[in-house]
């Protein structure tokens, strides 16, 4: 039986095609085997076998045979024609129940009942595993959350169906189901218009990069080319009715119109900008993780023009030392109407050499909806989360933002953490980035043509915190030797310790002749010689952030 649940779970985990090799493995070859020392057996002690027991041994070996070719080739066949979940449609087997039932089970005593379609769902136990966390999802209790997913739309996929329907209770009447629909408009109809040449990686919201190869072209990134990553609607908002609370904990002190924030004396930076999850993709492929799946585009260096936030912090007579934090919060609003929030150190804020803008030109032209139009708060050096779009108020408090992407997300976790243990207000928020490299061209398993024994790698470099790229080191050999590539664009304007933006590097890189085939690895280095890890087995964590292992693209080598 041992030998049968290897051969098993060995056979889990092979392609169809070599089922026919494993059956040699497993069961010909130890037949064989077993026939060669039975003989030697019999010769030595002289005993007359009956061929029943030959007969019998062939008989077990083709019966085993034709059970692992089922097992193989059915069960295969039955998973490729598995059908989607059909969640939240009607069950016969289960209970049906009126929306006045289900709306009696709105809290933890009476259990937490929601509905989707035609499905009633028992999340009781589920509140506090919701990797969202439990205040979102406890909004829906005793009634339909499919209001809510049409903003978080990124809930639509067959692995949340599935969970979903093992909660699965009893149904409600198609009439009720009915009612339950959404009558509004699509909250994302009116979503601006994206350039066709960005990956979409979420469409509600929308989430998109640019192509590799494109991204490095440019010091400056287009802001048609510009990654985009929104976490609720786009808001439409009216240049002449817009305004900007600054509060003072829940005091509001001061509300601007737009004009009032251009009249403070005109700033310009130029800084990255980098979404947390950037290079997500790698490491899922070390294990599983959660988020949107990210290359390495999720990042773009532009300009940004504005008001600096620390002049209109002093104008409100601000005295740091009775406070700990800046709040910020967009127009962007989830179903409740709580808004996309974030907060940053108070010290930050107050300092001039942080370089913190209330922007409102993006690339010399007026920030695009997608990016935070009409105002936008850039914080040089710090993940994009922190990078509040759409900024409706200011507040100066003494607590970090309630928000759920500052408490509940954006933070980085140890290896072991899962799901099960994970305690996110034991974990800090993340503010400045790791040093992050990437090769951008060529792309992976492209065939590139060899010159002169070269071939021309490109790429960017990046640090947070305002540390300077000082070195981008190059390998195609596993790191048995190495090359410095060129560092040909960054800013020759920035002073020291305000190295905002990224750094564009090449390098013609010596092939070995003959080489087919070969693995480039990138890993960068900044001013304060931190450095990149190695890999993402020992910085992997149940979200995906800070993906800064060194970068690695296999390519073909065409001489």
């Amino acid at each position: 039986m041992i030998l049968h649940s290897r051969i098993l779970n060995h056979l889990r985990n092979r392609p169809l095609s070599s089922a026919t090799s494993v059956y040699i493995q497993y069961y010909l070859e130890p037949f064989r085997q077993y026939s060669s020392y039975k003989e030697q057996y019999i010769k030595q002690n002289r005993v007359k076998y009956s061929s029943y027991a030959k007969y019998a041994a062939y008989i077990t070996v083709a019966t085993s045979i034709l059970g692992l070719h089922y097992y193989v080739f059915y069960k295969k066949a039955q998973a490729l024609d598995k059908k989607p979940t059909l969640c939240g449609e009607f069950r016969a087997d289960l209970k049906t129940y009126n929306l006045e039932e289900v709306g009696k089970h709105d809290n933890k005593q009476n259990g937490i009942w929601v509905t989707f379609k035609q499905g009633v769902y028992d999340i009781t136990d589920f509140i506090e595993k919701h990797p969202g966390g439990p205040s979102k999802i406890i909004m829906a209790a005793g009634s339909s959350i499919e209001p809510f997913w049409a903003i978080f739309a990124n809930h639509n996929t067959e692995e949340i169906y599935e969970l979903l329907e093992s909660m699965r209770i009893g149904n409600i009447s198609k009439d009720d189901a009915a009612s339950n629909a959404i009558n509004e408009n699509d909250p994302y109809s009116k979503e601006p218009i994206r350039h066709k040449v960005l990956k979409i990686n979420g469409q509600k919201p929308f989430c998109a990069e640019p192509p590799p190869s494109l991204l490095i072209e440019s010091f400056i990134t287009p802001m048609e080319t510009f990654y985009v990553r929104n976490h609720l609607p786009v808001p439409e908002i009216d240049l002449k009715t817009y305004s900007l609370e600054l509060a003072i904990e829940e005091v509001i002190k001061k509300t601007f119109k737009f004009e009032d924030i251009r009249k403070y004396p005109k700033y310009t930076i130029t800084s990255a900008i980098m979404c947390g999850g950037n290079r997500r993709s790698e490491m899922a492929q070390e294990r599983q993780l959660r988020g949107l799946s990210w290359g390495v585009g999720a990042v773009g260096n532009a300009t940004w023009t504005g008001t600096r936030l620390c002049d209109v912090l002093k104008d409100l007579g601000i005295n740091e030392d009775n406070y700990n934090h800046i709040q910020f919060e967009g127009y962007d609003l989830d179903p409740s109407g709580t808004p996309y929030g974030a907060s940053i150190p108070i010290s930050k804020a107050m300092d001039p050499r942080a370089d913190i803008i209330l922007a409102y030109e993006m690339n010399g032209q007026p920030i695009p909806r997608d990016h935070g139009f009409p105002v936008r708060v850039i914080v040089p050096g710090v993940v994009g989360a922190r990078n509040v779009k759409w900024l409706a108020r200011i507040i100066v408090s003494k607590e970090e933002s309630p928000s759920q992407w500052q408490q509940g997300d954006y933070k980085g976790f140890s290896p072991s953490t899962d799901w099960d243990n994970v305690d996110f207000s034991k974990a800090p928020a993340i503010q400045e980035m790791p040093v992050i490299s990437a090769i951008c061209k060529p792309e992976h398993a492209e065939t590139i043509k060899v010159v002169n024994g070269k071939i021309n790698v490109k790429g960017y470099a990046w640090s947070g915190g305002g540390r300077k790229i000082i070195r981008v080191d190059i390998t195609n050999n596993q790191g048995k030797t190495w090359y410095t590539a060129d560092l040909n664009a960054e800013d020759k304007n920035a002073k020291e310790g305000r190295y905002w933006s990224w750094t564009l590097w090449s390098i013609d890189l010596p092939v070995k002749e003959g080489s087919k085939e070969i693995e480039i690895w990138a890993k960068a280095v900044d001013a304060s010689y931190n450095v990149q890890p190695e890999s993402f087995k020992n910085i992997w964590n149940l979200r995906g952030f800070v993906c800064n292992a060194y970068h690695r693209v296999k390519v073909k080598l065409e001489h």
